[in-house]
């Protein structure tokens, strides 16, 4: 009897189950279908340039440090302000510095007075020494003893310049013009030898860093004009190589070259992305695959495209996009040749969704 009722139990159980799968699956084929227009990947053998992708930087770029502890007095500036140079931007509790800088006053006064009083003993056994009233041996120990003085105020004085070279680590000025764009400390912290305390870059000279691989490496000459694209807003600008580097030791097997962008209104900034194309073709045996820009899906910081699967439903693909050409954008990765995809459609697409692709 418990085995019967068991058996009941189980059957019912299949039974609504399959009824759900069976309405579900009635739900999702009474989906209509969403019409789109397929396209397939173009591969383009002898593209027109050899493309480096790098960082936008400030030409004149300097972070400044101290190599003197103590705690900060006072920040004078804010990131995003304007200084000149040599204005003060740092200053740091000087207190044991400035004690320094009082003895070596001491002590170049107290040299001063011995020199003095050395140099004219010197004098005065010199002229005994002119009229055969002084010994030689008299003559010699004072031109010592005048010669030791001499140098104990030039020692003293020598300290003095030390400790004043040392104010220039507990009072950080600006070595150029600019703007600050960023500040790694504030009043009442503790600065430490060699830790960043406040960067400074000169406005209006920008140069980029670009990788390139040493299969290319040999072609690019310094002094050859390139195009540089920023890839925030889409901008080309001119530029000039003015480095090559010849070594790949600490950049994993990458070399890096310097172009230096002409003067331009175009608003960039510092740290942004860029794509350099030098004017090289490629070897034959590079493949590019290109796809229009319409056909891109963008969620926030990713770019993506649809594609059909082969059930003739819409895949999102995630892409990682090189250099554009026009209409026409290079996918690096995400996408092969001969693959189809999805460039426009009829109705919202998501992934998953039905297609029907239209002839």
């Amino acid at each position: 009897m418990k085995l019967l009722y068991s058996s009941l139990i189980l059957t019912a159980v299949i039974g609504l189950t399959s009824c759900g799968n069976s309405s579900e699956e009635k739900k999702i084929d009474s989906t209509p279908a969403v019409p789109v227009t397929v396209g397939s990947v173009a591969a383009e053998n002898n593209t027109p340039f050899l493309t480096a992708s790098g960082k936008i930087e400030a030409a004149n770029s300097a972070t400044l440090s101290t190599r003197m502890m103590g705690f900060v007095d006072k920040v004078h500036v804010n990131v995003g302000d304007k200084v000149s140079k040599g204005q003060l931007l740092v200053s740091i509790n000087n207190s044991d510095l400035s004690a320094k800088q009082a003895q070596t006053s001491a002590g170049i006064t107290e040299a001063q007075a011995a020199f003095n009083n050395a140099e004219k003993d010197y004098q005065r056994f010199q002229n005994l020494f002119a009229e055969n009233s002084a010994s030689q041996k008299e003559l010699d120990d004072q031109r010592a003893r005048y010669e030791m003085a001499k140098a104990r105020l030039e020692g003293a004085k020598q300290m003095k310049n030390e400790v004043q070279s040392q104010f220039a680590y507990v009072n950080l000025r600006a070595p150029f013009s600019g703007v600050v764009t960023n500040k790694f400390i504030e009043a009442g912290d503790m600065a430490n030898p060699g830790v960043p305390l406040v960067s400074v870059e000169g406005p209006g000279n920008f140069e980029v860093t670009a990788s390139v691989p040493e299969s290319e490496i040999s072609k690019i000459k310094s002094g050859t004009e390139v195009q540089v694209i920023v890839k925030s807003s889409d901008k080309i600008l001119p530029g000039t190589v003015t480095e090559v580097s010849t070594s790949a030791k600490n950049t994993g097997g990458q070399y890096l070259v310097k172009v230096v962008l002409d003067k331009t209104d175009a608003s960039i900034l510092s740290g942004m992305y860029a794509t350099v194309q030098f004017p090289i073709e490629k070897k034959a045996d590079v493949t590019a695959v290109m796809v229009p820009k319409e056909a891109l899906v963008k969620r926030g910081q990713l770019t993506g495209i649809y594609t059909v699967s082969q059930s003739n439903t819409a895949l999102l693909r995630w892409l990682r996009l090189g250099r554009t050409f026009g209409d026409n954008v290079e996918v690096l990765s995400g996408l092969a040749a001969d693959e189809n995809y999805i460039i426009s459609s009829e109705g919202k697409l998501f992934n998953g969704a039905k297609i029907t692709i239209k002839q």
